[in-house]
């Protein structure tokens, strides 16, 4: 391993928080831009330089992802109800979900699908989100075969109303929902989700604190609520374990990692 560049004066990031694009076209690293907001530098591994900052969030960043090719990042806050998607070159927001309303939550990881289509979100609660990220071509195709009938005056008038409302009402009117979801037999546990594909069908994976691996059938036309196939003992051992039975204890109160630089390496090793 070779240090190739290290970023300095980077402020207080006590949960370690950082994501690296692979993709070879669009090599980026993500981290937080600041321990008070949700700011978020975009830094071009391959130029060694910094690309952007975007201001993600009111309050501090929680968890960060790049899509597979390096053109999106998906971020949320540790107030953990909205989920956003960025564009990575320019900071355009893409997308904005909402999670859920009815409590603050701890967001323990966003991933994407390969093709960038879905995007899933785990926390500390028993609810794994999946969302949809659909292309907004067609609402605008459909706004524009409407405009000329009742429903397009009225959805006009609508909309000008909306102008004189708060922008944090108007962005609420505008967030997208969860497409699929999944009811972990579990809750309190750090966990990760992953969407893959097995052989040709979606697939959501879940990997909690515990070692196991729950493998969910994900329907990627209908979404709704997401099926249990398999579960799995990561370590290898033979237990057939009831969901209904795993453990809702929490993690260990071990003090998370802590630094003020970022180090890009390069593995000069033979693998």
């Amino acid at each position: 391993m070779k240090v190739l560049h290290t970023i300095r004066d980077t402020p207080p990031n006590l949960a370690g928080l950082c994501t690296l694009s692979i993709n070879s076209d669009n090599c980026y690293l993500a981290y937080p831009g600041s321990n008070t907001i949700g700011e978020v530098q975009i830094f071009d591994a391959i130029n060694l330089q910094a690309k952007t900052m975007i201001p993600a969030h009111d309050s501090p960043l929680a968890a960060l992802a790049f899509s597979p090719n390096g053109t999106k990042v998906a971020t949320a806050s540790e107030k953990g109800t909205v989920i956003r998607v960025f564009h990575v070159h320019d900071g355009t927001k893409l997308f904005e979900f909402r999670r859920g309303v009815k409590r603050c939550v701890s967001i323990s990881s966003l991933a994407f699908s390969v093709d960038s289509m879905f995007l899933c979100c785990s926390s500390n609660t028993e609810t794994v989100h999946i969302f949809k990220l659909e292309e907004p071509k067609e609402a605008l195709r459909q706004t524009a075969e409407e405009s000329q009938t009742w429903m397009g005056y009225l959805t006009k008038a609508v909309s000008a109303s909306a102008n004189y409302l708060p922008s944090q009402v108007t962005d609420v009117f505008n967030q997208g929902r969860a497409f699929a979801s999944v009811h972990l037999p579990f809750q309190g546990l750090k966990n990760v989700c992953a969407i893959t594909v097995v052989h040709k069908v979606l697939r959501l994976l879940v990997a909690s604190a515990e070692g196991y691996l729950y493998v969910y059938n994900l329907d990627s036309t209908e979404g709704g609520d997401c099926t249990l196939l398999k579960q799995h003992r990561l370590d290898g051992k033979r237990d057939e374990v009831d969901c209904a039975s795993v453990s809702t204890a929490g993690l260990g109160s071990g003090e998370p990692p802590s630094g003020t630089t970022v180090q890009i390496v390069q593995n000069t090793g033979m693998i």
